[in-house]
């Protein structure tokens, strides 16, 4: 298994297979590749499923033991599919973050694929909050959850970025997933890093002493220390990654774009290292030498940063949801 300078193992790979997206998210941090209103074949720029292959059997070989697959929206493939069915012959853990608005047809199929679970982005059950923040539907989204779950793909994890616009409907998905077997909820923190907006964000940790004074039982997870906090059985998890050294320090995982350029982190472009064209030992050296490059914590190159002081933290005050759907 390979190892950075600081220790840190990675076990975990994550992988675009598009920047294309059906979906206009207000706090996206991608441009895209241009808009999609149906699946359609690999676009020039993006990797085959013989290169994701190619990349995944490599990991393999490096003891990675957890695939995700990623975007944009993953499902406007139409060779998604076999992308899965690909990556399991390699790694057998292999699971994929959606939008969910053309899940509902492909759950089964993906499943029989072998795609073990699904993350759908949810940042609101109210239909006119959810069009206003991602410029889509809900219906299908919902259809979406519904059907992963009547086919196993469990646990369904939803996805929520949490800032100014969706800070109202959190206690609404807490509950939400409190009544339905196999849903879990992802509270992710908002990254004005990527997209400015620094207005827009809301105070994390108030979020966090807010679950906590509420919660059954809090748990930490070791993949980034997330905390994990439990509603009578259900599951709530805060992904929060900014201003976080923490969170850096526990991550064991590695990314891999649309173009098929292996990368360190999330936040950083400075790393990326392309794999096209290379013969399987120098694309081993490319894995070694992303991992070498890894920094303890993304911000190590910005000076200066806000610190956060969790034990300051006051429990956050949830506003009232306003507009046509509260």
């Amino acid at each position: 298994m390979l190892a950075d300078a600081f220790g840190r193992e990675v076990s975990d790979i994550r992988i675009s297979v598009t920047k294309r997206c059906n979906f206009g998210c207000i706090y996206c941090h991608d441009e895209g590749l241009g808009p999609i209103l149906r699946p359609r074949m690999p676009h020039d720029e993006e990797m085959t499923p013989e290169e994701v292959e190619r990349i995944v059997r490599v990991a393999r070989e490096f003891d990675i033991r957890t695939v995700k697959f990623t975007g944009g929206e993953p499902l406007v493939r139409e060779d998604m599919e076999e992308i899965v069915d690909r990556t399991v012959r390699q790694i057998d853990d292999v699971s994929m973050t959606t939008n969910g608005s053309m899940l509902a047809k492909r759950a089964e199929a993906l499943r029989d694929a072998g795609l073990k679970r699904v993350n759908v982005s949810v940042d609101s059950l109210d239909p006119n909050a959810f069009r206003d923040i991602r410029k889509g539907d809900l219906h299908p989204v919902m259809l979406g959850i519904q059907e992963a779950l009547r086919v196993g793909l469990k646990p369904v994890k939803l996805n929520m970025v949490v800032f100014r616009q969706t800070l109202p409907y959190v206690p609404a998905l807490i509950d939400y997933i409190g009544h339905g077997e196999g849903l879990k909820l992802q509270l992710i923190q908002f990254m004005p890093e990527l997209v400015d907006h620094n207005d827009w964000m809301v105070d994390i940790d108030g979020v966090k002493k807010w679950l906590e004074s509420r919660a059954d039982e809090v748990l930490v997870r070791e993949m980034h220390h997330r905390h994990i906090y439990l509603f009578n059985g259900a599951e709530v998890e805060v992904v929060d990654p900014v201003y976080n050294a923490e969170f850096c320090m526990n991550c064991h995982r590695i990314r891999v774009t649309h173009k098929g350029e292996l990368k360190g982190c999330l936040n950083r472009n400075d790393d990326l290292i392309p794999t096209r064209g290379l013969g399987t030992e120098e694309l081993r050296e490319a894995f070694r030498r992303v991992v070498a490059n890894r920094v303890p914590y993304y911000g190590a190159f910005v000076k200066e940063y806000p610190r956060r002081h969790p034990d300051r933290a006051r429990p956050v005050e949830f506003p009232e949801p306003s507009g046509p759907g509260a």
